[in-house]
């Protein structure tokens, strides 16, 4: 079960990253995440949608509150683009590698911060990353 989803947050600046954090903890406080777990959460979107800006080009964000078979709440984050897609996922999700001048901790910072982290990519047409924090 979920909550109805809100309208994407648009990532085309700094300024939509800071937003998207704002959506993302708004919605990680609604769905009763510890404060260490909204913390989590809001650093790994920020790591995302810093990545959908500056490797993707921009793009958006829909977050929203989740609920699972056991009634357990959460917030579920999806950030795509339509970039150039990631052509080696495997190295992309090596702990310490990046593609640029960062430390390497977006993608598997992301993936250890949150309970759920799916990719799907393909060269030459955008990315889309989700990830998922439940209550506990």
């Amino acid at each position: 079960m979920t909550a109805p989803p809100q309208e994407p947050v648009p990532i085309t600046s700094g300024d939509d990253v800071v937003r998207v954090r704002q959506a993302v903890r708004t919605a990680a406080a609604a769905a009763g995440l510890s404060l260490v777990d909204q913390t989590k959460i809001v650093t790994a979107a920020s790591e995302l949608a810093r990545n959908t800006l500056v490797y993707g080009g921009g793009g958006h964000a829909r977050v929203e509150r989740v609920t699972d078979a056991r009634g357990r709440a959460g917030v579920r984050i999806a950030f795509g683009d339509d970039g150039p897609g990631i052509p080696d996922i495997d190295l992309a999700l090596t702990e310490g590698w990046t593609s640029g001048s960062g430390l390497g901790l977006g993608l598997t910072g992301a993936r250890r911060l949150t309970d759920e982290f799916h990719l799907d990519t393909e060269v030459g047409g955008g990315t889309t990353v989700t990830v998922t924090k439940w209550a506990r």
